[in-house]
């Protein structure tokens, strides 16, 4: 009897781990179509409704102008990763381009200013990183607390440096190569940002620690007591994150020419948009660098499209919260199927 009875309920579980492990690969079929086709069907759109929007010129502004949210949403990924939230982005970008803009006309034009500039972003980047990863990973306290709290003091200083008012004088060598500069007809900075992708990728895919922080968001505990420095982890995530953020404040400065402590603030939830779109889980251990670029993509293909249509800004601003909203929702029901 007790052979009899067990057969039938044995075969309801199998069935069921079948069934739920097909949803489960529908679910991941669907997420990896779904954004490539939102992005296609957006485009093909805005073409319709407004020609210019095929322009090579068009085209290429998108490219530009998406490669600062593009930074520091891979940033914000690998936060995000590790099951940590970085809201200290955009002020880190502020920040640094105030810092950036100050030394620059200080030393004044030639290649100096230049190699300046770059360091001084890197310098910006690994010291607020480590600043919010040893708060996190040492003391222990949120991220979302930790970083909203480095926000406002960056905030702050870059506000006392400038009294509220932009920081000209930023040389022209700098503007030249990182702002307007092409190679092959390409803008500097979409082929800074191509490289950084790259390195993001090799990073996260092949070198030991970034494969690390998948584990760590995964399951701390488990990463811990199979050897991973987890502390360790946290730290180099923040201290990615706030270098990427810095390097794109370099880049924004070296556009518009000046350094501004109001810049920067709406990047933070762009940034956690896009990575959420590309598929970056919010509670950890999952994520893709490619997918973070179409997140990007789809935001600047419709930032982009409605500007061309005149949409008011406070309707843009509708639309990308619900985009936003509409993400972390279709998240939700992804991790729950």
């Amino acid at each position: 009897m007790t052979s009899l009875s067990t057969g039938p309920d044995r075969q309801t579980v199998t069935q069921r781990i079948a069934v739920s492990a097909a949803r489960a690969r529908l679910a991941n079929r669907l997420m990896l179509l779904m954004l490539p086709l939102l992005v296609l069907a957006l485009s093909v759109v805005f073409a319709v409704m407004e020609p210019r929007f095929l322009d090579s010129g068009n085209l290429i502004n998108v490219a530009r102008q998406s490669v600062f949210l593009l930074l520091i949403a891979l940033g914000q990924m690998v936060v995000l990763i590790n099951a940590q939230l970085d809201l200290s982005v955009g002020a880190t970008v502020a920040f640094t381009s105030v810092v950036v803009a100050s030394v620059t006309a200080a030393i004044g034009e030639g290649p100096l200013a230049l190699l300046a500039g770059v360091a001084v972003s890197i310098v910006v980047g690994v010291i607020v990183g480590l600043f919010n990863g040893l708060i996190v990973a040492v003391w222990r306290v949120p991220s979302f607390m930790t970083t909203l709290g480095t926000a406002s003091i960056l905030t702050g200083i870059a506000l006392l440096i400038t009294r509220g008012a932009p920081i000209t004088g930023v040389p022209f060598s700098l503007m030249d190569v990182l702002g307007t500069g092409v190679v092959a007809g390409i803008p500097v900075p979409v082929v800074l940002a191509a490289l950084l992708l790259l390195l993001v990728t090799l990073f996260m895919t092949r070198v030991p620690a970034g494969r690390n922080m998948y584990a760590v968001g995964g399951n701390a505990e488990a990463a811990r007591v199979a050897g991973i420095n987890v502390k360790g982890t946290l730290i180099l995530a923040f201290v990615v994150c706030a270098t990427l953020s810095a390097i794109a404040g370099l880049l924004l400065t070296s556009r518009l020419g000046s350094g501004e402590a109001s810049i920067g603030g709406s990047y933070v939830m762009l940034s956690i948009a896009a990575a959420v779109l590309g598929g970056t889980s919010l509670f950890g251990g999952e994520g893709i660098v490619w997918r973070v670029l179409l997140g990007v993509l789809f935001l600047g293909v419709l930032s982009n499209g409605m500007n061309l249509l005149h949409v008011a800004s406070y309707i843009q601003e509708i639309v990308i919260g619900a985009v936003l909203i509409l993400a972390v929702g279709v998240e939700r029901v992804r991790e729950k199927v």
